[in-house]
């Protein structure tokens, strides 16, 4: 899982409850969007006590590291970006430093010239919104990560996971491969069904049309409310917490889409060569994250059988 799933938790807590449950690896968030609960980046990036420390824990409890998580927005204008630009950069270097060669992330969303927020365009008219994608990814997007592969590579960062997320430029398939194609396969995707979902997209047809590109897969949920999103559509800005009144919300595995979907879900990511880290990643904000997580492990390990794939 992503420790954050467990982020109201102490460490020792956290890997108590994963040796628990029996998890074979672990994804730590270091910044930006998480409030990185289990990992002192800079701390870690200075002391090689410290990370013999962090795994030596980790050890004990016989759990690896899946992969680092730096999660925001790089190419937000401003001093935001800014930012999130540098944890990004500390991320890859302390996988590095702790031998792990996979990072996930999103792919940021610039505004336009002269913005001081992130525009993530969503249609194609008015013609000014295709200037502004143009210039979004021509002189902004693609040269971050021409810049961003070169670096992720002096640290032995090999694999750079998009998860494919509204606000971002990558957030689906097509901008996915779009990048992937600009920047070199150090792009692949970390698949996480739960905002295809969201966004009207088929996480199954989405797995076999990405094949090799898939690099990470986070397991996570999403419920459509049939009603309130018959009405108002999937667009909605009702905030998280006041789940009973919007379209759709993150949810336990099994609650949004009943245990065989996640079937016909996993041997999907098998059929297209994926089998890897399944990383829970607990946003329900209607149960508890200790009883959210419980039970996201035993539907994956139902669903699994006998050819487990790590949780």
């Amino acid at each position: 899982m992503i420790t954050d799933s467990l982020g109201h938790a102490s460490f020792e807590a956290m890997l108590a409850t994963a040796a628990r449950l029996d998890m074979d690896r672990l994804e730590f968030a270091c910044g930006n969007w998480s409030k990185a609960p289990h990992v002192q980046l800079d701390r870690m990036l200075e002391s090689a006590p410290a990370r013999q420390e962090f795994l030596a824990r980790l050890a004990d409890h016989d759990i690896g590291i899946s992969a680092m998580n730096c999660s925001g927005n790089p190419l937000h204008p401003g001093e935001h970006g800014r930012r999130h630009a540098e944890v990004t950069k500390k991320t890859i270097r302390l996988a590095g430093l702790l031998g792990v060669d996979r990072v996930v992330m999103m792919s940021g969303c610039p505004g336009a010239p002269g913005d001081s927020h992130a525009n993530w365009i969503t249609t194609e008219w008015p013609a000014e919104v295709r200037d502004i994608l143009r210039w979004q990814w021509d002189e902004v997007l693609i040269p971050y990560w021409q810049d961003l592969v070169a670096y992720a590579a002096q640290h032995g960062v090999t694999r750079l996971c998009l998860e494919l997320h509204g606000y971002q430029n990558v957030y689906n398939v097509r901008t996915l491969l779009r990048l992937r194609d600009a920047v070199g396969e150090t792009v692949g995707a970390n698949l996480d069904p739960s905002h295809l979902m969201w966004m009207g997209a088929d996480p199954i047809a989405a797995a076999a049309a990405l094949g090799e590109a898939i690099y990470y897969v986070h397991a996570k949920d999403t419920r459509i409310d049939p009603v309130i999103a018959g009405i108002n559509g999937i667009i909605d800005t009702t905030p998280g917490s006041d789940f009973r009144h919007r379209a759709w919300s993150y949810i336990t595995l099994g609650r949004g889409r009943a245990e065989p979907w996640w079937r016909d879900f996993i041997a999907a990511l098998r059929t297209a060569g994926y089998d890897d880290v399944l990383s829970i990643e607990h946003e329900d904000p209607a149960q508890s994250p200790e009883e959210g997580v419980e039970e996201s492990v035993l539907l994956l390990r139902r669903v699994l059988g006998a050819a487990a794939v790590p949780a």
